[in-house]
């Protein structure tokens, strides 16, 4: 659904994380082909082998990068928040999604066309840094995701994953609970059965508590330890 909520680029309080070094030209350029797009909780934004003919950013909600194997399952890349430049890395690398993007809140996003990006890309040497930045930031942090993930055992992840929702998402200590206990096992690569084990496991230690689909930290403290100690 086509909405019109910011007025221009200028206005958006994400400009500075990447189209700060515009001048006011390339700004209206830029105003010019963007569109912003609502996505209803559910619905799926992109998919996989779909051209890729936009780039987009994150102003509202949550989203998934997910692929689908050969036996229909579905394995979450990362979930994604207001800010993120969801698909800055496929600006150069190819020209098709290699994966799906589906929203898992009532979703936001800021969709700019590509050829716009890279015409800006070869006329200004400063956004064109910035963006390599960005780029080198994100495959960082998905580095260091994966790679922190892989040395975990199911409770350090799962408590990694409840601190990244209070933390960096929510940023309370209590909150509704955005993925269902599978899609945790998807972003994880555990079973639903160990997923809702282990949560269990932490309502019964104190941990947190459970109110309907909302979760509580009762313990932070405990939570972080598990997370570092896995």
């Amino acid at each position: 659904m086509l909405i019109t909520e910011t007025s221009s680029c200028k206005a958006c309080i994400y400009r500075h994380l990447l189209f700060g070094s515009l001048n006011d030209e390339e700004y209206n350029l830029v105003n010019k082909s963007r569109k912003e797009i609502f996505f209803k909780k559910g619905k799926k934004i992109k998919l996989e082998g779909e051209k890729f003919t936009s780039f987009f950013y994150l102003r509202k909600g949550l989203v998934k990068l997910y692929k689908t194997d050969n036996m229909g399952k579905d394995h979450i890349l990362s979930i994604n928040k207001p800010g993120d430049f969801i698909t800055l890395l496929h600006v150069f690398s190819t020209d098709n999604y290699q994966y799906n993007i589906a929203a898992i809140e009532d979703t936001l996003v800021c969709e700019v066309e590509l050829s716009v990006l890279k015409e800006l890309i070869k006329t200004n040497g400063e956004f064109a840094l910035n963006i390599v930045f960005r780029m080198g930031k994100i495959a960082d942090n998905v580095i260091a995701s994966r790679f922190g993930q892989a040395k975990l055992q199911v409770k350090g992840k799962i408590a990694t994953i409840i601190l990244f929702f209070s933390d960096q998402v929510y940023r309370k200590k209590r909150f509704r609970m955005p993925v269902t206990r599978r899609e945790i096992g998807e972003l994880i690569s555990m079973s639903t059965e160990n997923v809702i084990r282990t949560l269990s496991e932490f309502k019964k230690d104190n941990i947190v508590k459970f109110e309907g689909k909302e979760i509580i930290i009762l313990d932070y403290n405990r939570l972080v330890m598990i997370s570092k100690a896995g």
